[in-house]
C-alpha cells in the first residue's frame, strides 16, 4: 500500500527531471511494473518517441475500441515500424459489445450520457483495467491545457479507480512546445490533427473543432458533460483500504 508521504517524496524526486529522466527513475524503482497507454494522439506520440529513443523498459499498449479512425490504425502501424516497438493491443470483451449493441443499438451513445458512458466503459475502461493489472506505474499523455478538469492534476498522483500511481510527464507542456518537439524530432502523427481534430477518439464521437473552441469540444460534442470517457476521472491521491 503506497501512502501519501511516499507519493510526495517520489514527486519531489521527479519534479526537476526531464520526462525521459523521470520515466527512467520510475523504471528503476518499479522494474517490470511501468506501463504506458497510448491513444496515438500527439502527446502520446511524443512519449512513445522518448521511450524508444532512451530505450526505456516501459510496456506500451493501446486500446482498440473497434470504432477508431482508419488514420489511427495507419499511424499505429507506422509507429511500430519506425521505432521497432512492441505495442500491445487490448480489445473490448466481445460478449459485452454484442450485448450492448443488441440491447441499446449500434449508435445509442448519441441518445444519452448514460449510454455513451456505458459504451466507453465496455470499449475502453474495462480493457484498460486488464492492461493495468499487476502494474505499479501508469504513464499517460495528459496535459493540463487539454481541459478544465485536468488543470488540477499533478504529475504524479494516485488513481483510486485503477489502484495505481499515474504519471503525467507532459502535464505542464504547452501545445506550442509539444508541436515544436514533434517537428524537431520528425515524430509521425495523425493527419487528422491538421484538419482540426485536436483530441481524437472513436470516429463516431470525434469531430474537428472551430478556431477558438476548447480542445475537448470535438469529443461527444452533442452532450453537455465533462468530456471524459472514464479513463481519467479525478480521484483521491491517497489509497484507501
Amino acid at each position: 500500500m503506497i501512502q501519501q508521504n511516499q507519493i510526495e517524496e517520489l514527486s519531489k524526486r521527479i519534479d526537476d527531471l526531464s520526462a525521459a529522466e523521470a520515466m527512467g527513475l520510475l523504471c528503476d524503482l518499479f522494474p517490470g511494473e511501468v506501463v504506458f497507454s497510448t491513444s496515438l494522439g500527439q502527446e502520446d506520440q511524443v512519449i512513445t518517441q522518448i521511450i524508444a529513443k532512451n530505450q526505456l523498459p516501459v510496456e506500451i499498449f493501446t486500446l482498440d475500441t473497434g470504432r477508431l479512425f482508419y488514420e489511427t490504425y495507419d499511424l499505429l502501424a507506422k509507429t511500430i515500424i519506425k521505432y521497432s516497438l512492441d505495442i500491445k493491443t487490448y480489445y473490448p470483451n466481445t460478449h459485452s459489445v454484442e450485448k450492448f449493441v443488441r440491447e441499446k443499438g449500434i449508435n445509442s451513445f448519441y441518445e444519452s450520457v448514460e449510454n455513451r458512458k456505458s459504451c466507453c466503459y465496455i470499449r475502453k475502461v474495462e480493457p484498460l483495467k486488464r492492461a493495468l493489472e499487476g502494474k505499479s506505474i501508469w504513464i499517460t499523455g495528459l496535459r493540463a491545457e487539454q481541459s478544465p478538469n485536468r488543470k488540477n492534476m499533478k504529475k504524479l498522483e494516485w488513481d483510486e479507480g485503477n489502484h495505481i500511481l499515474k504519471f503525467n510527464p507532459l502535464l505542464d507542456w504547452t501545445m506550442d512546445g509539444m508541436l515544436e518537439y514533434i517537428k524537431e524530432n520528425k515524430i509521425p502523427y495523425n493527419p487528422l490533427h491538421d484538419k482540426g481534430y485536436i483530441s481524437i477518439g472513436c470516429a463516431p464521437c470525434t469531430r474537428a473543432i472551430e478556431p477558438g473552441e476548447d480542445p475537448r469540444a470535438g469529443r461527444w460534442w452533442w452532450e453537455a458533460s465533462h468530456k471524459e470517457c472514464g479513463l481519467h476521472e479525478s480521484s483521491p491521491v491517497i489509497q484507501k483500504n
